[in-house]
């Protein structure tokens, strides 16, 4: 069993992130002890880290309700629940697509600065105008 801080530190989450969870439905089976504190069984704990993942896919908190919601049907939703998936993925391979392409250009403009500085290349701008005694 977890206690609130044994979960969040289990997950990444923070306390009042958890909590928020908890409290908008979308984790389940949460029991309390005497004194009204939430605690967790392993996998109620997996279920907030499955939960945690989503959200780093870019899911809304309504998003991840029907997800759930789905879960709970069972089998019957699967090619749904996949659906959701494949545009969570599509989604993210996008992100990832632009990402690439902004490390690309540092490293061009990296290198760029390494052959100004070394010499292999004058300093060319496009913001200001280059004196041939600055290019010299």
């Amino acid at each position: 069993m977890y206690t609130m801080m044994e979960a969040c530190r289990e997950t990444g989450l923070t306390y009042q992130a958890l909590k928020f969870y908890c409290n908008e439905g979308l984790v389940l089976n949460v029991r309390r002890d005497k004194n009204n504190r939430r605690y967790f069984n392993e996998a109620t704990v997996k279920w907030i880290k499955d939960l945690t993942c989503l959200k780093r896919c870019g899911m809304s908190i309504d998003e991840m309700k029907e997800y759930l919601a789905l879960c709970l049907e069972g089998p019957t939703t699967i090619e749904r629940r996949q659906k959701i998936l494949a545009r969570k993925q599509e989604a993210l391979a996008a992100q990832m697509q632009k990402l690439q392409e902004s490390i690309d250009y540092i490293n061009w403009k990296q290198q760029f600065y390494n052959d100004v500085l070394s010499g292999k290349r004058p300093y060319i701008s496009n913001l200001i105008k280059v004196t041939d005694k600055e290019e010299s």
